[in-house]
């Protein structure tokens, strides 16, 4: 016992428990966290491809070798589904400098997309685009998606996806045209004012929930007209001029009655 409460003493103990302490904690997070997204699985070819296509199209802001410039931030490490996202919605290549990027028709193909995300992907760990089976809007609950939806979204993007404005000329784009893919993208790499909703805050399930209640939304409205489904402002403008109009001509009718 003595022995042992010696080296308990021994000036090197604590370096040695503080060293075991950080690997054990290691194992744990390595054990238990969510891993990280890997690149693509891409061919000679593909990779080929995207760099050209990256020099022509997106060098000129971005670098030429993706490592940023003063005009737009480095691409390295930001995985293939932030490029994608960007690409097939048209906001890159920008226009000209804004508060936010437009979303417009894209100047890439499809293909030319994934084949620009897996060179940069290739460049450093990242987001990876998703799979078919991650986005399918059939295997998601809508009424799951709504609550999740309400809690983390609505307060931007409108209780059912309509968009809306924010600060400083920037706004939450409206959802009703997004494909399933890229609102999978959007909640994993939290492009312009969004947050990022990572596995750890929102589960590909819970992701997969969100889509499905924001694909149900685009069914007929069964109430009639949605009035932009903007809420009660274009429902109180509505009641407003229809109504006291409504009312005015009335009086006036009565009056006119009258005499």
């Amino acid at each position: 016992m003595k022995a042992l409460a010696a080296r308990r003493r021994h000036r090197l103990a604590p370096v040695i428990l503080m060293t075991l302490a950080l690997l054990l904690t290691g194992a744990v997070y390595a054990a238990f966290a969510p891993s990280a997204a890997q690149a693509e699985t891409a061919s000679p070819d593909d990779l080929t491809q995207g760099e050209r296509l990256f020099i022509t199209n997106c060098s000129t802001c971005h670098g030429l070798e993706a490592e940023g410039t003063p005009e737009a931030p480095s691409l390295i490490g930001v995985g293939a589904a932030s490029v994608h996202f960007q690409i097939v919605t048209g906001r890159m290549p920008m226009d000209a400098n804004s508060p936010q990027a437009e979303a417009k028709p894209p100047q890439l193909t499809e293909e030319q997309a994934r084949q620009v995300s897996a060179y940069i992907a290739a460049m450093g760990p990242g987001p990876s685009i998703p799979s078919a089976e991650q986005v399918d809007p059939a295997l998601g609950d809508a009424a799951v998606g709504g609550a999740l939806f309400r809690t983390n979204c609505a307060m931007c993007h409108n209780a059912v996806g309509a968009g809306g404005a924010l600060t400083e000329g920037k706004y939450a784009p409206a959802l009703y045209e997004s494909t399933p893919t890229e609102i999978y993208e959007a909640m994993l790499t939290g492009p312009q004012s969004m947050p990022v909703f990572n596995d750890a805050t929102l589960t590909e399930q819970d992701k997969r929930d969100i889509i499905t209640f924001l694909v149900e939304q685009r069914e007929p409205n069964p109430g009639g007209l949605s009035l932009g489904s903007i809420g009660p402002v274009s429902e109180g403008v509505w009641v407003f001029v229809v109504g006291m109009g409504v009312l005015i001509g009335a009086a006036v009718w009565i009056g006119a009655r009258s005499s």
